[in-house]
């Protein structure tokens, strides 16, 4: 069975417009709404898991990769969308949570993780090299070492893969992504005044250079393999700026891609570009548009909302206080935002909720804020929120039920969050 990306790959070949969001996120309602939104569509859906999130030793989430796609894959089970419909991914899978070891344990483990996240299943891997770790030389790193690096860890996927299809004769051929040029995961850590472009010939180097250095390394056939590569198309974020994808600006890397046309480009922290710069990207062959802090932003928003709504019905006594009960969470671990977050204690605090960049997602899965999100849930049907106080909190989701696309759920409308954001997306590719 051929890869849906593969799929997809050509019918751009063809000149047939079209791309696909990859969702990157771990959160459970984000992971329902992707899927259901799939069976709703009839399309396949892409979800990442990032090296962070999700590894060998458990990531911040506490899973591997085989408990992760289990989770899904039950998910995906229990909503009716068959498993051929769901396209796992593995993102910035590399030396990313390890760039503290010497070359040869940071390496050790890349493999293991690249070998685990192949061997449970998943079918697009982001080979990604490109970070310096501890015995690296000063200065920047060579393309030639990110390539020879990126061949290890393909050798790792495939071993993971062989195994699998041994067991399951049917398991899909991963394709992978490779990039050099990649935008730091989860968005800038501090404000930016301008935002470079990936030159082509940055672009056309990394492709020669790869394909060289894998044809060294014995595995100069799994380029064919290799369906996209992650650029700066000029897109990116912060806490409260969000950098808007320039056609114009992009012009020269854009005319490039037509000189390799087995690969498109994947977008990474396209997250809160407007629907119409979306599009344009899609157009211009950023055929992978990658999302995740702004998943979680709109179901944070939604909450705060319900949280709201939640202080006008709710006998004080019997709140949830979902608020207040992630910031303390936060408080009390701030180690996933303290580096990220900058300014006075006022500014921080502003950020530790609003922020762009959305840093609560670290903390919005702790077992005392699901907590606290359920009794939210719960009281808000045992005190039914009235529609007129809803168009002043949730005015998008009133007109859906209004129209009858949504259920007066709080569940519901926190994800209907999500899919707010996940809409532009769909509408681009």
């Amino acid at each position: 069975m051929k890869h849906p990306l593969q799929e997809m790959m050509d019918k751009r070949r063809e000149g047939i417009r079209c791309g696909i969001p990859s969702y990157c996120s771990a959160n459970e309602l984000v992971l329902e709404i992707a899927l259901r939104r799939a069976k709703e569509l009839n399309k396949p859906v892409l979800i990442e898991a990032t090296a962070n999130q999700v590894n060998q030793f458990g990531g911040y989430t506490g899973m591997k990769p085989a408990d992760f796609y289990q989770m899904v894959l039950k998910m995906a089970k229990d909503i009716g969308l068959p498993e051929s419909m769901m396209i796992l991914a593995g993102d910035h899978l590399g030396p990313l949570t390890w760039q503290k070891l010497p070359e040869k344990e940071a390496m050790e483990n890349s493999v293991e993780l690249v070998y685990q996240y192949a061997r449970a299943g998943f079918t697009k891997i982001h080979l990604d090299t490109s970070m310096k770790v501890a015995d690296d030389a000063e200065g920047l790193l060579q393309t030639e070492v990110i390539a020879r690096r990126g061949a290890v860890l393909y050798k790792a996927a495939m071993r993971g893969y062989e195994e699998l299809k041994a067991e399951k004769p049917d398991a899909m051929r991963p394709v992978f992504v490779i990039g050099s040029e990649v935008p730091i995961p989860g968005g800038a850590t501090e404000a930016e005044d301008t935002l470079a472009v990936t030159k082509p010939e940055a672009f056309r180097d990394t492709v020669s250079t790869y394909q060289r250095v894998w044809t060294e390394e014995g595995v100069g056939d799994g380029m064919k393999d290799v369906i996209a590569v992650v650029v700066q198309p000029g897109v990116e974020f912060g806490d409260e700026q969000v950098f808007d994808y320039n056609p114009a600006a992009a012009t020269e890397l854009v005319a490039s891609l037509k000189e390799f046309p087995d690969i498109c480009f994947e977008g990474h922290s396209t997250d809160y570009q407007t629907a119409e710069d979306l599009y344009n990207m899609v157009t211009d062959g950023i055929a992978i548009l990658k999302v995740g802090p702004a998943l979680t932003f709109g179901l944070r928003e939604a909450l705060f909302s319900l949280s709201m709504m939640e202080k006008e019905l709710v006998p004080e006594d019997r709140q949830a206080k979902f608020i207040e009960t992630l910031e303390a969470a936060m408080l009390a671990h701030p180690e996933n935002w303290e580096k990220h977050y900058h300014g006075d204690d006022k500014h921080k605090a502003q950020c530790r909720k609003y922020s762009y960049s959305d840093r609560a997602r670290y903390y919005i899965g702790q077992p005392e804020v699901v907590a606290a999100m359920n009794k939210l849930f719960d009281n808000l049907r045992e005190y039914p929120i009235p529609m007129n106080m809803l168009h002043q909190y949730m005015p998008i989701s009133y007109a859906k039920i209004r129209s009858g696309e949504l259920k007066l759920d709080p569940r519901e409308l926190a994800m209907d969050g999500i899919t707010q954001f996940m809409l532009d997306y769909e509408g681009a590719v």
